[in-house]
């Protein structure tokens, strides 16, 4: 089956808004993701179901089918294994890789992802912790995360995981050392506003809004 890589780039956000749902995806919120309209979102979602790749129930959201998801897991994969390569080895930053990942990720090979992946040392996660789904298109398993929002004061948290949807946001959380692996503890949380940390590496606090913190997914660290 020969898809255009519009299709691809629906059932890869397809498969990213589930796993943060575990459950099926609204129009609107696969339309927000993809920044298109709504109509426009419509239309796709109906000639990926008559494809088979999707199942959609009007006003129940839209899922994968078992059809549909290993296509969205080798686009995923390919996405992954380029922003490894363009961060580790072409000295991209980690706020510059999602676009350019976009723009390659339908034109590789799967020979060329397994040079990748044998060049790049058989990664498991991409620059923003995000896990890689292997050559047989299974999900390595990532810790049990959860939103830093989600998190009280006084919690010692190690950051797993940042959404690479928004540069800026991603550029602002260089600027103040938050990346994957950095440790941190929440010290103070604003009533409508700023959430600050500790980190472990820093002498000094930072502060993010609570809006970015959204994006920032953590787990407990062990005392």
């Amino acid at each position: 089956m020969i898809l255009s890589d519009s299709m691809e780039d629906y059932l890869k956000a397809i498969y990213i808004l589930q796993s943060e749902t575990a459950g099926a995806v609204s129009t609107s919120d696969l339309a927000t993701y993809l920044s298109v309209k709504p109509p426009t979102a419509t239309s796709m979602i109906k000639k990926l179901a008559d494809h088979g790749l999707v199942e959609h129930e009007p006003y129940h959201g839209v899922q994968l089918t078992k059809t549909g998801e290993p296509i969205a897991l080798e686009v995923i994969r390919h996405h992954r294994l380029l922003e490894r390569y363009l961060a580790d080895h072409l000295e991209y930053d980690w706020s510059e890789v999602h676009e350019e990942a976009d723009r390659l990720e339908h034109h590789i090979s799967d020979q060329f992802a397994e040079r990748l992946t044998e060049l790049l040392g058989e990664p498991t996660t991409d620059p923003h912790g995000d896990p890689i789904p292997g050559p047989e298109l299974s999900v390595p398993d990532i810790d049990q995360s959860r939103r830093l929002i989600e998190h009280a004061v006084g919690d010692r948290v190690l950051v797993t995981r940042v959404s690479d949807q928004d540069k800026e946001t991603l550029s602002y959380l260089t600027k103040i050392g938050i990346r994957p692996g950095i440790q941190a503890t929440i010290t103070e949380i604003a009533p409508f506003g700023m959430i600050t940390l500790q980190l472990n590496n820093h002498t000094e606090s930072v502060s993010v809004p609570k809006e970015v913190a959204r994006s920032i997914r953590v787990r407990p660290v062990d005392e």
